[in-house]
């Protein structure tokens, strides 16, 4: 039986059946290397310790810490005592490849998914656990009205699965909502033609705005007359995949126009 600490923003899963099954989710074989984000009190990784793998975990909160060794007495692993957010990912296994995986906080998850995009040269696979509507919204596509920033940025350089849902009976304690574990493995043609600096700012322009159109919401990047008779531009954000988005940022491109 695991001993929890109570940690703002973490839930701690209690089945160990669905801790095996996520652990097992995991494309072990396409990395030696795993980084698990905010371990807890182990759920997981006394799982991932049973994996030929190299297990470095990053935890925040030294209670938890403490109450990881204790449930996990066996643990032989590298254990970072840091905020995800704020650590060097670069350095972890010293600019190596390596899988992340995760029962993610709720209350940072879409902050780990932006890391995830800045560091995807070395992260080809995330295996985690986030707040249903999220994982959602991940994988939502044109025409919902969960499709947003988030599922234009990833999608635009990971596939996403979601394998399955997890009530919030298994968790202690017990969130209001239920949480769904996701899959994303990135894309081989990852890379694109274009500016991703201005294919971000324009992906978020255009959904803060997502109400207008294209042609209105993107005004403050001048873009030229010529361009407004484009079908593209008469669409709202929601309308459009990430490749059309990718379409969008080299025709600005091509008419050399500033980039704001």
């Amino acid at each position: 039986m695991f001993r929890f600490a109570k940690k703002f923003g973490q839930h701690h899963l209690t089945e160990i059946t669905t801790a095996r099954r996520i652990v097992k989710s995991m494309p072990i074989n396409s990395c030696k290397n795993v980084l698990e984000v905010g371990p807890g009190v182990g759920a997981l990784t006394k799982h991932l310790i049973k994996e030929k793998i190299n297990l470095t975990v990053v935890e925040i909160d030294p209670k938890s810490i403490e109450l990881l060794q204790i449930n996990v007495p066996s643990l032989e692993i590298n254990i970072i005592v840091k905020d995800f957010l704020k650590l060097d990912i670069e350095e972890v296994f010293d600019k190596q490849q390596f899988s992340l995986i995760g029962n993610f906080p709720y209350n940072i998850s879409s902050q780990i998914l932006f890391r995830l995009i800045k560091y995807r040269h070395l992260i080809p696979n995330l295996l985690g656990m986030f707040q249903k509507e999220v994982a959602h919204r991940i994988a939502s596509t044109p025409g919902s009205r969960q499709y947003g920033i988030l599922s234009v940025l990833i999608q635009l350089f990971y596939q996403v699965e979601i394998l399955f849902d997890v009530p919030s009976t298994q968790f202690y304690p017990k969130p209001k909502v239920d949480s769904s574990v996701i899959r994303l493995t990135r894309l081989i043609d990852h890379e694109y033609p274009c500016n991703i600096d201005l294919l971000f700012k324009i992906v978020q322009t255009s959904f803060n705005q997502r109400r207008k159109k294209l042609r209105n919401s993107l005004k403050r990047f001048l873009i030229p007359e010529s361009l407004f008779q484009d079908e593209l531009f008469s669409k709202r954000p929601e309308e459009l995949s990430s490749m059309e988005f990718v379409d969008i940022t080299r025709k600005l491109e091509n008419a050399r126009l500033p980039n704001k």
